[in-house]
């Protein structure tokens, strides 16, 4: 496995153990996460692609109002971590 493919195996288990099964965290930010999984699992896609629409969905949420303090802070180091892919 490349160490891209490591790197977003290691985003993926962030965002399922820090985010999707954390019951505090809103429905709609789970769903959220989920969505962007999925998106970084597609391997049809190339890296750089994955990682932008998990970017684009998690910028989304990243301002939502009703996050708790401290998944934003996890979603925010989940993006940089994201941006680094090429």
């Amino acid at each position: 496995m490349s160490n891209v493919e490591e790197r977003i195996n290691q985003i993926i288990q962030v965002l399922k153990e820090q985010v999707v099964q954390d019951t505090i965290v809103p429905r709609n930010i789970r769903r959220a996460a989920e969505e962007a999984i999925e998106h970084l699992m597609d391997r049809s896609k190339e890296p750089a692609v994955r990682a932008a629409d998990a970017i684009a969905i998690l910028e989304e949420i990243s301002e939502d109002p009703n996050m708790p303090l401290h998944t934003r802070t996890i979603i925010w180091e989940v993006l940089g971590a994201l941006e680094q892919i090429q």
